[in-house]
């Protein structure tokens, strides 16, 4: 089983700052979850909270296909196409409400553009799943 850990001497976080593996486990790489429906169409240009929850719900089936859940994510990456803080804030608190108490290592990014058009969020994961 991973263990996230909060580390005291770092500056309290919304989130753990070191993720441990052990070497028993199977590791699940995602690519960037994107805020598409199940046509390929680029939902809710514009806003970034409802591409956000977007993205984390097309997460979760990505992890789910893979024999994984949110609760085994140990690390995440998340991109906003936006140079405005308060954007990357919105992101994220989406992102972190659909990850509840487990609070993984995760960097949070604004960025020039991304891949599709209208395209505001984008989240990638990597989860550890018990080999057995």
């Amino acid at each position: 089983m991973p263990e996230l850990r909060h580390v005291s001497a770092l500056a309290e976080a919304e989130y753990a700052y070191v993720t441990t593996v052990e070497p028993s486990t199977r590791l699940v790489f995602t690519a960037g979850a994107c805020p598409l429906d199940a046509d390929g169409r680029t939902v809710a240009p514009g806003d970034h909270a409802a591409q956000a929850r977007q993205v984390m719900a097309n997460l979760e089936t990505a992890l789910t296909a893979a024999g994984a859940c949110l609760i085994d994510v140990v690390k995440t990456t998340v991109y906003v196409a936006s140079a405005h803080q308060p954007d990357l804030v919105t992101v994220w608190q989406v992102v972190r409400d659909t990850f509840g108490d487990h609070d993984p290592p995760s960097t949070l990014l604004g960025v020039a553009t991304l891949g599709y058009p209208e395209q505001l969020v984008e989240v990638e994961a990597v989860a550890a799943v018990s080999a057995a």
